[in-house]
């Protein structure tokens, strides 16, 4: 009985423990982002003065902060935030990675030999400080952070395809449909590209743990979105004057920056596991 690629990855992924308990929890996150509005007890930007730095009770689960703010409501918000960062910013350097790389591992010759120049030039720079320089520019917004982040971590991406495409631009399916007429468009996009796609998926699981924890730093250090958006960033940030008194301020962000990285890492081994074929009985 022939089992569809598809059946047999997942069969591969199952068997990786804790990757499946790491997508557990990557759909459980997913859920609370996409029902903040109903799962958290509290507004995010909710004041109460009567409440600063109040330490976890049966009425605030994670305690206030300096504001009287309920910190499991901007922690339930904050997945909102980061997670959205971690999507959009991988969606556009995952499709910008996908056309470079698809150009110049297909065309070959100076196409190749340009497109190589530029990745090599970009991957001189030290990524997070150019978004910090970018930012400096443009100001401080979730759109804006999306899309720096987007557009300047494309090249490992591109990398990837690359590579993929000078390998399978000589197989023996790609020479046939050539040689039946398929335009270079079908031979791309129909024959080469969903063979190429699954590292690619792989390097996206990865890519989304660190847009997370990008977006994190630079909330962290007064760069990311504006103060009256929560963000695991900015909540961790403006915990730093309260150590000593509210540990919670600095436990419950700092813990779920954590587990989310470390889950869509776990995600992302064991799908590179579970493709690859020598790993397989």
């Amino acid at each position: 009985m022939n089992q569809s690629y598809s059946y047999l990855v997942w069969s591969q992924f199952k068997r990786h423990r804790l990757a499946l308990v790491a997508l557990g929890l990557v759909v459980g996150l997913g859920v609370i982002a996409l029902c903040a509005s109903w799962l958290a007890p509290f507004a995010p930007n909710h004041y109460d003065l009567e409440q600063i730095l109040q330490s976890p009770s049966f009425q605030h689960w994670l305690g206030t902060d300096d504001l009287g703010r309920d910190v499991l409501s901007r922690l339930i918000y904050g997945a909102r935030v980061s997670l959205s960062v971690g999507f959009v910013a991988v969606g556009i350097y995952v499709a910008i990675g996908i056309f470079l790389g698809a150009l110049a591992g297909y065309y070959g010759g100076w196409i190749d030999i340009l497109l190589s120049r530029a990745i090599e030039v970009m991957m001189c720079f030290p990524t997070f400080f150019l978004i910090l320089a970018v930012l400096a520019f443009v100001g401080p917004s979730i759109y804006n952070i999306m899309i720096v982040i987007g557009v300047t971590q494309w090249t490992g991406i591109a990398r990837l395809v690359r590579g993929e495409f000078l390998k399978f631009r000589e197989r023996e399916f790609v020479l046939a449909a050539r040689q039946i007429g398929a335009s270079n468009f079908r031979l791309i996009f129909k024959h080469i590209l969903p063979n190429s796609l699954a590292p690619v998926l792989v390097s996206a699981s990865f890519g989304v743990a660190s847009a997370i924890l990008t977006e994190s730093a630079l909330s962290f250090l007064g760069f990311g979105v504006p103060p009256e958006v929560a963000s695991w960033g900015a909540i961790l940030s403006d915990s730093q004057s309260y150590m000593d008194v509210a540990w919670w301020l600095t436990l419950a962000p700092g813990l779920a920056i954590f587990l989310t990285i470390t889950a869509y890492n776990l995600v992302g081994e064991g799908l590179r596991d579970a493709i690859d074929p020598r790993l397989r009985g």
